[in-house]
Parts: C-alpha cells; structure tokens; sequence
C-alpha cells in the first residue's frame, strides 16, 4: 500500500467516524440504518485521486436540511407542493415512544399523528444537522499537507527500490 493510500484510508475513517459520533449525539439515530450505511473508499488512477463516500438517500436530507413552505434554511433541499408521505413515519413514532398506546398497551391507529407529523416537517422543514460535512470540511482542510507529505515518501520508496538492488552490484 502507498503512502497516498494510507493518507486517504485514514482521511475516510476519520470523516466516517465522525460523522457516526455526530449522528448519536445529535440524537439523530434512531433505526441504526443511516449510521450502519455511512462508508467511503479511496482509488487512484492513473492522473487522480478518488474519493467516495456513500449513505442512505435521507442522509443528505438530514445532513443538509430541508426548507419547508413556511420555514426556510440555507439548503439545496426544499418542500414545494408535496408533503412527505404519512406513512414514512409509522416505525419512527414507535422507536421514539411517541405512538398512542390504548388501555392494554397496545398501539393505537397513528395514521392522525403520522400526519400531524409530515405536514409539519412539510411546514417548518428539517433543520440542517450537518452531521457529515462539518467532519468532512474539517479533514479535507488538514488533506492537502498529509498528502503531499505522503507523495514525498513514495518518492523516497521508490528511489530506495531502485537503488538498494543496483548499489548490490
């Protein structure tokens, strides 16, 4: 492995690790399926460098936020005629122990608080929680040096490479 490779494995694990943190202590993991889905993965070609970090689709919505009809936020994202659908908020109501339980403890119908629920984020929108791009905007800060420093040790192992077996003979 270079030592570009290692710079930018790092840089992902880092960016990765993070956001993860920033998810739990912003209270913003409820399933566990957006956390568990946050990955990366570093290639170089031949005259550059990739890097990829993948998520579950919401994540840029609660990375990012969303503007609502009545509340805006500095964002690519916003609800114009559409609210989103009810129905997307059936297991959440049951994870954050918000779902109306009867007498014997069973739950209650919650399409009427699954609704309440999706006309207000239509509303007030999602407030931008930037869980993953702060860490991301405060490594690719730090990048830059880390790679170049990495490019000088290659260079150094590959003159090393070249020399060691030629100075033998």
């Amino acid at each position: 492995m270079t030592n570009r490779q290692e710079v930018l494995n790092r840089f992902i694990k880092h960016v990765v690790a993070q956001a993860k943190k920033n998810l739990t202590e912003k209270n913003k993991k409820a399933s566990g399926k957006l956390y568990n889905s946050i990955q990366g993965e570093a290639k170089q070609f031949p005259n550059s460098i990739g890097i990829y970090f993948e998520m579950e689709n919401y994540g840029f919505f609660q990375d990012q936020g969303v503007s609502g009809t009545k509340r805006k936020f500095n964002t690519p994202f916003s609800y114009k005629t559409k609210m989103p659908p009810p129905s997307a908020f059936d297991k959440w109501t049951i994870r954050k122990g918000i779902a109306p339980r009867g007498k014997g403890g069973q739950f209650k119908n919650r399409k009427g608080l699954n609704f309440a629920i999706a006309r207000s984020i239509f509303e007030k929108g999602i407030k931008p929680s930037l869980f993953f791009t702060k860490p991301f905007e405060a490594a690719f800060k730090k990048l830059p040096d880390d790679l170049v420093k990495s490019y000088g040790l290659d260079v150094v192992d590959l003159f090393d490479s070249i020399m060691k077996p030629n100075l033998k003979k």
